[in-house]
């Protein structure tokens, strides 16, 4: 209780105060433990690799909805800011977008993270949904900077083509210039989306359950930390080799398609 905090939160009357002593083994005591034993207690006992299955289910969810989230509103700031650049048209909608990818991208996720859960959507108890707004919103910044990077690699000849056959300067973007843009940035958005799912490793800090969390949970009750902390790392690596993987099949099969 301190005088700041009364300022916000209406504290009780104190009715006793205690200290805490706290009875620990000698550190030397688990040394003897075997690695079969120690996997057992940190992953068998109590089923409590619910605990990573749980975490890493969420992890999953929250990556899979910021990526949609981020590439839709990714793909809108990319288009207003391309218009404006080739047309000089929606100069206040520019404005906003260019604001917004300052902030974004100059502030640290956690801390935008931490906001929106605080302040923003103080209210909202769904701590999944609030993650995913929160990676969407900053993932939708890095997304549209590939979006409009790939638009402008497009020939401008495209651009003068298409309207040469009567399309108007939507059905230009839609049928001639974004398909050729996605093509080009395909491989930068997959990236996005393996840089995104590691980001959500601090989704704990709002006290919810992701599989960085859940490893934490396990070090919390048998005060193991490498075995769950390695086993964390391991899930997060073949993730994110699998979808290196997929990235690379996908940019030989680009380049394979070119010739």
């Amino acid at each position: 209780m301190t005088e700041d905090r009364q300022k916000n939160v209406d504290f009780t009357d104190t009715y006793i105060t205690t200290k805490q002593e706290i009875i620990v083994k000698d550190s030397q005591s688990g040394s003897s433990i075997g690695i079969k034993e120690k996997l057992y207690d940190n992953f068998v006992k109590d089923n409590r690799y619910m605990y990573i299955v749980k975490g890493l289910g969420n992890t999953i969810v929250i990556t899979i909805f910021a990526v949609m989230l981020g590439i839709v509103l990714g793909f809108l700031i990319a288009i207003v800011r391309t218009s404006h650049d080739r047309n000089g048209g929606l100069a206040i909608l520019n404005g906003i977008c260019k604001a917004y990818l300052t902030i974004i991208r100059g502030t640290p996720v956690m801390i935008q993270l931490l906001i929106i859960y605080y302040v923003v959507l103080a209210s909202v108890t769904n701590k999944i949904l609030v993650a995913v707004i929160a990676f969407g919103l900053n993932s939708a910044a890095y997304v549209a900077e590939i979006v409009r990077s790939g638009i402008m690699s497009v020939d401008i000849g495209q651009f003068e083509a298409g309207r040469s056959l009567g399309l108007n300067y939507r059905q230009t973007m839609k049928l001639v210039i974004i398909p050729q843009a996605v093509k080009n940035i395909l491989p930068a958005l997959l990236n996005e989306f393996i840089s995104l799912l590691k980001e959500t490793s601090i989704s704990g800090y709002i006290g919810m359950m992701d599989l960085t969390k859940g490893g934490d949970i396990i070090r919390s009750n048998t005060y193991e930390a490498f075995i769950p902390l390695i086993a964390v790392a391991l899930i997060y690596l073949v993730i994110v080799m699998l979808l290196s993987h997929g990235v690379s099949k996908l940019e030989r099969r680009l380049r394979s398609n070119e010739r």
